[in-house]
This record gives C-alpha cells, sequence and structure tokens, in this order.
C-alpha cells in the first residue's frame, strides 16, 4: 500500500555526521534495517522522542544532534499494511528481528534489507514502519527514505533557519 506522508520529521544524528544532515552517508556505509551497504537512506521519525531512541539503542545516551525536517514524500509505502508485507514474504516479527545485523554478517543481507531493495526496485521512495527500539510502541512511527531532496514527489527541506550547521 502506497501512502504521501506530509509533515515534520526528526532524526537524531551522532554528531560526526552532523554536518551532513541530508546525507545518509552513515547508512550508506554500514547498512541498516531496511537498507543494504552501499544503498544511501535516511532514518527519521515522526516525533523526537522517537528519534532520540532510535539513535541511542545501545547503552546510555550518547552525544547527539537533534534535526528537524519539512517533508513531503510520495509512494511510501506503509509496513502498517500486514497484507502487503505478507505478500513480500514478511511479517511484524520479520520486521522486528533484532538479528538483522547477523543475517547481513552471515548471508550478505538481512530479510529486512532484502525487502527494502525491492520496495526501491519497485520505485518507493520510502518505508513507514514502526520503531523497534527499546520502549518504543505502536505509534512511535519512523519513515526510512531512499529517495530525497528537492523534487515534487521526495521532497525533504532541513529546518536550519539560521544555519546554525553551517
Amino acid at each position: 500500500m502506497s501512502l504521501t506522508y506530509c509533515g515534520k520529521l526528526y532524526r537524531a544524528l551522532n554528531p560526526v555526521f552532523a554536518r551532513e544532515p541530508m546525507s545518509g552517508r552513515g547508512a550508506e556505509l554500514y547498512g541498516g534495517r531496511f537498507n543494504p551497504k552501499g544503498v544511501p537512506a535516511l532514518y527519521a521519525s515522526t516525533s523526537v522522542h522517537t528519534a532520540l531512541r532510535e539513535a541511542n539503542q545501545v547503552g546510555d545516551l550518547q552525544p547527539t544532534t537533534l534535526v528537524c525536517y519539512r517533508a513531503r514524500i510520495e509512494m511510501v509505502f506503509d509496513a502498517a499494511d500486514m497484507t502487503a508485507v505478507a505478500a513480500a514474504g514478511l511479517d511484524e516479527a520479520s520486521l522486528a528481528d533484532p538479528a538483522w545485523r547477523d543475517q547481513m554478517r552471515t548471508t550478505g543481507e538481512a530479510s529486512t534489507q532484502r525487502f527494502a531493495r525491492e520496495l526501491i526496485a519497485q520505485g518507493y521512495n520510502g518505508l513507514r514502519v514502526r520503531s523497534f527500539a527499546k520502549g518504543s510502541g505502536p505509534s512511535d512511527i519512523n519513515l526510512v527514505l531512499w529517495r530525497w531532496g528537492n523534487s515534487a514527489s521526495s521532497r525533504l527541506e532541513l529546518i536550519d533557519d539560521e544555519d546554525r550547521l553551517g
């Protein structure tokens, strides 16, 4: 199921990547739950609290830079549609599987990364999926973006009116 997301999005970034909040470089270098290595992605959340949980999933809170975007993203796959997720060969447990990194190391690609690669090939700009970070619940929502920028179908604008990030 495809939807259009319009609204604000939040990211809690490692300060190493804070000067490039539009790059998706960290996810591209290391791979993420919903992007294989080599594929840039922006992992954003619909709330500040969810963004902070996502960025600090291991141990104590680490230094973090919080950014906000204005977004209008068309062609977003809605993972809340479990019929559509099942048609792709997954279920909620496989979306939430904490062993995705182990899968990536042993087989080269986690099942959720394969799912993302197939969605990208079908023309999706992103994925709306609940957060699986510790302490999150069904109302904690993420948008994983594979295409973003200035185009009408995947517009993402960093809110930095005072040019604080240079």
